[in-house]
């Protein structure tokens, strides 16, 4: 449609260039390797409020592995706020090639609430997350480029906040070692990113500590060379994809 010579754009186009150059903004904040990059998932639960026009829009995110626990995510959200105006779900359950991704409007003009949340999870690198951000209308109509952007920075502002975790394979390992020993040990595991996931205090200290598997030759090296061969560790478990924090 032309209007004095000038072509109209839609509101369909008009909100697909908001989209697009919003996501284009995302950054991953931070660099790793590869492998782990293509496998992050939000640690634990994050909530975020934010107040756009006196309407507030609480993001609320979490990790979901599969459809049914994103569907059970937003149905506990929708409980949590029920005299809320709207409730927009955006998640993506799995990662690289093999994924599925869904979002809705929940009443919100077609393509200014879901998408925009979708699109901005997507830039994020995360796999198996849910994130329903719940609208409370404060009076004020925000018009199309103000819900996308609201929607958008709402899942913006709440992915600021997640903490980072991936699926790796990983190797518990349980040692006794003398007392002596313990502070340096400490150490050592943390060099090498090790979670401490049990510790106890007797005659001597018997530790279990969980460890990338990647770590577990260069860790058990070191902890026989510092403890002269007296300091003998075992295999407790091993796990293809433990969940596996970041931070």
């Amino acid at each position: 449609m032309k209007f004095n010579g000038i072509a109209k754009r839609s509101a369909v186009s008009f909100t697909d260039d908001l989209i697009n150059s919003y996501n284009q903004c995302i950054i991953v904040p931070i660099a790793m390797e590869e492998p782990i990059k293509q496998c992050l998932i939000p640690l634990e639960p994050v909530q975020v409020e934010i107040v756009v026009v006196n309407s507030r829009f609480v993001a609320d995110l979490e990790c979901a592995e599969s459809v049914d626990q994103a569907r059970a995510h937003l149905a506990r959200v929708r409980e949590n706020h029920p005299t809320a105006t709207h409730h927009v779900p955006a998640f993506i359950i799995g990662h690289g090639n093999s994924i599925i991704s869904h979002c809705s409007d929940d009443g919100e003009p077609s393509g200014t609430a879901g998408r925009p949340a979708l699109a901005v999870l997507q830039g994020s690198g995360l796999g198996n997350v849910s994130v329903v951000v719940t609208r409370y209308f404060g009076g004020t109509k925000l018009g199309t480029g103000g819900l996308v952007r609201a929607y958008g920075n709402a899942v913006r502002e709440v992915l600021k906040n997640v903490r980072l975790a991936a699926y790796l394979p990983t190797t518990t390992l349980m040692f006794v070692t003398p007392y002596r020993l313990y502070d340096q040990i400490l150490r050592l595991v943390e060099a090498h990113q090790g979670q401490v996931q049990d510790t106890e205090f007797l005659a001597d200290i018997t530790m279990s500590v969980r460890f990338r598997d990647e770590e577990v030759e260069a860790f058990m090296g070191k902890l026989l060379n510092l403890s002269a061969g007296h300091v003998q560790p075992m295999v407790l478990e091993q796990n293809p994809k433990t969940v596996f924090p970041l931070d």
